[in-house]
């Protein structure tokens, strides 16, 4: 039994596996409406959700499966006291599979030690996202045809944002990526992903604060909000929240064939006079999602691919 609980799960042989796969459902999608006719999937979200957790019951729901759970922490046991590891153990006894968000780092770790079933991440604190991150590789990939050489931009909040540390680790690994990390003093990358991840493993990168100066280098431009829900101070996240905001004179900076990625939900960071640009793929984005969540449900389950 194979849980996703981190993007290095998977080896690099592993994801292209995966995304192929997701690819041919993208190309395919009725073959695969009844391989999962039998399976039941969990999805369990002790914080709120909206792309992510539809995307899940989606992806189920054309596979065929059904589902069940919860969304959001007050609506479960846990607003009793319930651990995390008796939740996953009676919600074993029920479902095939799991996916679960919740708010602290590790809680999916624990989930997958103590379950019958497996475990998705579907978001843990500011730690991982991993499905997010199959969901960005699927989509630059389907975009530009390749997962190497090429310059991803990283703005805004790069200390909590779970997709940014999530997709790095996951970019290390093909030849000839490049980084530029945009963003203030206080939401830089977290020193472990500096030193642990990029510099480790001798990845090109600079850190800077301006994104108009970054944006004629970049292939991929990858825009995140700055999250109220990570913030202790609420005056700190009303001196950044508003500190980027993508917008089409920046877009005029950037090469014809660059792409705008986001993991969505959009505050003010991207003007929504973006949107109409061919490049903006943040939409695209969403739809690549279910497509790369239905196959990770049937790796994990060990689902055979249709004829």
């Amino acid at each position: 039994m194979r849980h996703m609980l981190n993007p290095l799960d998977f080896s690099v042989e592993e994801i292209d596996q995966l995304l192929s796969l997701a690819s041919d459902i993208e190309h395919n999608l009725p073959k695969y409406a009844h391989v999962c006719d039998d399976k039941i999937l969990a999805t369990l979200f002790y914080e709120p959700s909206t792309r992510t957790r539809l995307s899940f019951e989606s992806a189920m729901l054309h596979l065929g499966g059904r589902v069940l759970g919860f969304s959001s922490a007050n609506s479960s046991s846990a607003a009793k006291g319930e651990s995390v590891a008796d939740t996953i153990r009676t919600v074993s006894c029920y479902a095939d599979i799991a996916a679960m968000r919740h708010p602290k780092e590790g809680s999916a770790l624990v989930a997958s030690m103590a379950s019958q079933i497996p475990v998705i991440n579907a978001g843990d604190g500011g730690h991982q996202h991993p499905t997010q991150t199959l969901t960005d590789l699927l989509t630059i990939y389907s975009l530009t045809g390749r997962l190497d050489n090429m310059t991803i931009g990283l703005c805004g909040d790069l200390k909590f944002g779970r997709t940014v540390h999530s997709l790095i680790e996951a970019m290390v690994r093909y030849p000839g990526v490049k980084f530029v990390l945009i963003a203030p003093d206080e939401l830089r990358i977290p020193s472990y992903i500096r030193e642990d991840v990029l510099t480790a493993h001798n990845i090109e990168f600079k850190e800077v604060s301006s994104l108009n100066d970054a944006m004629p280098d970049l292939d991929i431009l990858y825009m995140t909000r700055v999250q109220k829900e990570r913030f202790f101070n609420e005056e700190d996240y009303i001196r950044l929240k508003d500190r980027y905001i993508l917008d089409k004179e920046t877009m005029k900076l950037a090469k014809e064939n660059m792409f705008v990625l986001h993991p969505l939900p959009r505050v003010n960071e991207i003007s929504t006079e973006v949107d109409a640009d061919p490049r903006a793929a943040y939409f695209k984005q969403v739809q690549y999602g279910m497509y790369v969540r239905m196959a990770l449900i049937m790796t994990l389950l060990e689902v055979e691919k249709p004829c």
